[in-house]
């Protein structure tokens, strides 16, 4: 019992720092799925099979490397050079990634209230902060039992967009081609979505399974977080796609949807999306300073979360669009040969380890 409340958690945690702004607002899922109309749909099932695929593989690379940021594993894949690149790299697409979700927490906030999106961005950043200078437990705790809630809401606003009328084939078809895409191919944009989102999930879910009890914890625990996120994307995609003629330009499509279908549902789902916006940005923020001070010495791991808190606020005001439009596609293309020796690194990893055992 123990251990299947084990890899929940994992895989709990797992979700829920990947859905945050864009995932549950929506806006990916459109910019990546369902702007390519019905084959969109396909490039969901490819995405999710490569999550459980890779979440696996990080998990149990933690859990055999005991790793307490990314560097272990990353140098472990690649090597101490090329680990070194990779490492500065991820390590800043953690840092953007805050940047993205505080300013997802503006504009969710002035969709949903009609406030300023400033000061949604500077409440997110406040209770970010705060959460982050709790210890390592406390994090997953927190980002696990978010996901719940957004699992729930995404069954009933999709449950309720295909029981509904809604447009032809063609009309939305059409709608989907005016929207903004992530790539220009279908496939590539699966692909994509799937890579910065590794990028950005792996140095948290290795930490994960660093805490993991055993391999088998961390191994299941990863493939069930990844065969999770699957069911969302293309949960999310399939309602987006039968209401892609009403949510053009709206920066919370999914938010949009709800309050289409009811009031008291668009204030819920608006509540949910604030607090997996708060997941992500809590497992961002937290991966990245555990990479730069150790998070034993509290006292400097405090005053370093406040700065790059802070930090993070200011990039924000770029706007939430914007920064999905940017950041993630540029580390996308990163992602890709992460991606590819993501696998190469598990099994020379589990040889390795496999080999010391043996002599022993």
């Amino acid at each position: 019992m123990d251990s299947f409340k084990d890899v929940c958690k994992i895989a709990g945690a797992f979700v829920g720092v990947i859905v945050g702004a864009g995932f549950a607002s929506g806006q990916e899922i459109l910019q990546f799925f369902a702007s390519f109309g019905l084959v969109g749909l396909i490039g969901c099932v490819v995405s999710g099979a490569l999550f459980a695929l890779l979440s696996m593989a990080f998990s149990t690379m933690g859990q055999r490397l005991a790793a307490e940021s990314h560097k272990e594993v990353v140098n472990a894949m690649l090597g101490r050079h090329l680990g070194l690149v990779f490492d500065v790299l991820i390590t800043f697409f953690l840092f953007a990634i805050t940047v993205v979700m505080l300013a997802g927490a503006g504009s969710l906030l002035n969709q949903w209230l009609g406030v300023p999106e400033v000061w949604g961005s500077v409440l997110a950043t406040i209770a970010t902060i705060l959460i982050v200078c709790l210890d390592i437990r406390s994090v997953i705790a927190f980002i696990g039992a978010v996901t719940p809630f957004l699992m729930f809401m995404t069954v009933v606003v999709a449950g309720y967009v295909l029981m509904s009328p809604h447009a032809g084939h063609d009309a939305l078809a059409a709608a989907a081609e005016t929207q903004p895409r992530g790539a220009g191919q279908w496939l590539i944009a699966a692909l994509l979505y799937v890579s910065y989102n590794l990028v950005a999930g792996m140095p948290f879910l290795v930490i994960m399974g660093g805490r993991a009890k055993s391999r088998a914890t961390a191994f299941w625990g990863g493939a069930l977080g990844g065969l999770l996120l699957g069911v969302l994307i293309l949960l999310i995609a399939v309602a987006m796609y039968l209401r892609m003629d009403t949510i053009g330009g709206m920066p919370m499509p999914m938010l949009s949807i709800a309050t289409q279908l009811s009031p008291w549902l668009g204030h819920l789902m608006s509540l949910v999306i604030f607090g997996m916006i708060l997941n992500t940005a809590v497992g961002m923020l937290y991966a990245f300073m555990a990479r730069i001070v150790p998070a034993e010495a509290t006292g400097k791991f405090r005053i370093g979360t406040v700065v790059a808190g802070v930090l993070a606020l200011a990039g924000s005001f770029v706007g939430f669009i914007k920064l999905v439009g940017i950041v993630y596609p540029i580390y996308g293309y990163i992602g890709f040969v992460l991606m590819a020796l993501a696998f190469v690194g598990w099994l020379r990893v589990a040889r390795r380890q496999d080999g010391a055992a043996s002599r022993a």
